[in-house]
């Protein structure tokens, strides 16, 4: 133990917060409040753990090269369900295994491999399981004790498992049968897969307003749905009762996003309201329809979830503290053993004036006086939004001197729809728009080196880098690309069929039909304009950002005598090994400070 600290004692903080032990969220099961699930880092990979909350036992579920992290309970505790892929390419099945441990035994032995698209569990063992091939589209299986897998559903577009009713008789299924990918629709079938009820807010095409399935209530018998819409420009919950068609739209007077959740006994909702990247907990209740707030302190609730006692358990953090899963009642809900990350330094908030309206941006940097070599690390999605939140990679920007600006791009979730919509045709090339409105405030504002600024991300993060290096080629010193795409009609020739759907919703069609606007917003088309160097590195398993378009782009950098690295792992869209997160940072860290010297 002696010997372990002196190994923490001599690292840097950086390599601390990736290596601190993490927990995520403890799932409970529904009919065993007592046995949970969750996700930890503790054994330098991210797997699946069971904890019984009566004795305290914990002990590790899962344990594969590169980690699990998909799983859940059956409702009575008996059973945790985990998908099982290859090196992480997000194809495969679902397995099961025994609470108390046991061997793994395939969850529905006569469902050959797939993308998955959703699990519900009954409580007699019935198991309702969506899967997504490509060419194929989506199918939705339902498997009873004893008997075949049966299709109650299948499309050609995406759709996903919504949900089980507490009885077991009603399921939710969300579907783009419309072909918006963006935007879904909700249909409630029986088990056999005969339609009971529709709620489409897209119909007719003329709104492209979408539909989420949060849940039946959890009373047997209960016909009602939790549903969250899109009707007054923001996600808003409300109930659907599926037997008599009534809708009720909640009034929730709070200006962001509302996502919620049923408490246990079904007389309130959890309410997570998410508002310019951070977010609080609400209690509305429906006999008197008060709002009651949750108290949390200020920062980011990457996940909550109501107890049958009435508490609530959430995991909190904000950009300088790390995560930590805590109850209503003021307690710490679970800790694991080992040391804990370093802090970081605050975000602070920043507005700029950009093309398409006011974008918000986070912005954290060293101590002293700048300006600073500037790091624009980009968020992936796109529809997803950086936030007050503890993340390691910027903090060790940070660490090096390097000033970490996120920005919340139109396309971000949190501002509205028209804010999330706004991408359609002109994909990526909207997004850098609004990137170059806040790079061109942190020069403006001598916060940011105008010489030494680095264009970054993953996933959609990464697209955007390599679009951006190629189409503004005199804004960077160095660009960093982690899982992207490069090569976009080869992308979509080669990534899973859902994505190919998304493609199509933002382009307004698919390659054959709208060629101009995938060529406009591939960076292959912009890759002799690139000037800084870039690094670029890839998952080989990876089914949204294909390898072999990754290749494309980087051969054709190679024959245009363009300075870059690559760096090649085995895994799919990213890595969940900390080393191998560590690895790869230390790689683009290196990379970057050789470059800005």
């Amino acid at each position: 133990m002696e010997g372990m600290s002196d190994v923490f004692a001599g690292m840097p903080d950086w390599e601390k917060r990736f290596r601190a032990p993490r927990v995520g969220l403890p799932e409970w099961a529904q009919d065993a409040p007592h046995r949970s699930l969750y996700v930890s880092n503790a054994t330098g990979t991210y797997e699946l753990y069971a904890w019984d909350r009566r004795t305290g036992e914990r002990r590790q579920v899962t344990d594969r090269p590169n980690g699990t992290t998909d799983g859940t309970l059956s409702p009575d505790g008996e059973w945790i369900w985990w998908f099982s892929d290859t090196d992480g390419d997000e194809f495969g099945v679902w397995m099961r295994q025994p609470f108390a441990g046991g061997d793994d035994e395939p969850g529905v032995p006569d469902l050959a491999p797939s993308y998955p698209a959703g699990l519900a569990l009954g409580r007699d063992g019935t198991a309702v399981v969506g899967r997504s091939l490509d060419d194929e589209g989506t199918s939705i299986h339902v498997a009873r004790p004893g008997r075949p897998a049966e299709t109650v559903y299948q499309h050609p577009q995406s759709a996903g498992v919504g949900d089980l009713s507490e009885d077991g008789t009603l399921l939710a299924v969300e579907h783009t049968e419309h072909g918006d990918a963006m935007h879904a629709s909700l249909r409630v079938m029986t088990l056999d897969g005969a339609t009971v009820a529709e709620l489409d807010d897209t119909a007719g095409g003329v709104r492209e307003l979408g539909l989420e399935c949060l849940g039946f209530a959890p009373v047997a018998g209960d016909s009602r749905l939790l549903v969250a819409h899109q009707r007054r420009g923001r996600w808003e919950p409300m109930i659907w009762d599926v037997a008599t068609g009534q809708q009720s739209e909640l009034a929730i007077g709070l200006p962001g996003d509302v996502a919620a959740e049923w408490f246990p006994d079904g007389s309130a909702l959890l309410v997570e309201h998410t508002y310019q990247g951070r977010s609080e907990l609400w209690r509305y209740g429906f006999a008197d329809g008060a709002l009651t707030r949750v108290p949390t302190d200020p920062g980011t609730i990457s996940a909550a979830t109501a107890r049958p006692d009435g508490t609530v358990e959430f995991l909190w953090s904000s950009a300088a503290l790390p995560p930590t899963v805590r109850s209503s009642t003021g307690a710490t809900v679970l800790e694991v053993p080992g040391f804990t990350a370093p802090p970081s330094v605050p975000a602070r908030d920043v507005w700029v004036d950009g093309p398409g309206g006011r974008i918000h941006a986070f912005v954290q940097q060293p101590h002293g006086d700048g300006p600073f070599p500037t790091v624009f690390d980009i968020h992936g999605g796109p529809a997803w939004h950086d936030s007050d939140a503890f993340a390691a990679a910027p903090a060790a920007w940070i660490d090096h001197g390097i000033a970490v600006v996120r920005v919340n791009y139109r396309g971000s979730t949190g501002y509205g729809r028209e804010w999330t919509d706004a991408l359609k045709h002109r994909v990526g090339l909207i997004e850098l728009e609004d990137i170059a409105a806040v790079r061109d405030w942190a020069v403006a504002s001598g916060l940011a080196d105008p010489a030494k600024l680095v264009l970054a991300g993953g996933s959609w993060g990464g697209y955007l880098t390599l679009l951006g290096l190629g189409t503004q080629p005199e804004a960077w010193a160095a660009g960093i690309a982690a899982v992207p795409v490069a090569d976009y009609l080869a992308s979509y020739e080669d990534e899973m069929e859902a994505l190919k759907a998304l493609d199509r919703t933002l382009f307004g069609g698919s390659p054959q039909e709208v060629p101009e606007r995938y060529a406009a917003s591939s960076p292959l088309t912009y890759v002799e304009q690139v000037r800084a160097p870039v690094f670029i590195s890839a998952g080989m398993n990876d089914p949204r950002c294909p390898i072999r378009q990754i290749d494309n782009y980087i051969e054709r950098l190679a024959s245009l005598g363009k300075v870059h690295e690559v760096y090649r792992y085995d895994a799919g869209h990213g890595s969940l090994v900390v080393e191998e997160r560590i690895k790869q940072l230390r790689l683009e860290i290196s990379f970057a400070l050789g470059v800005l010297g």
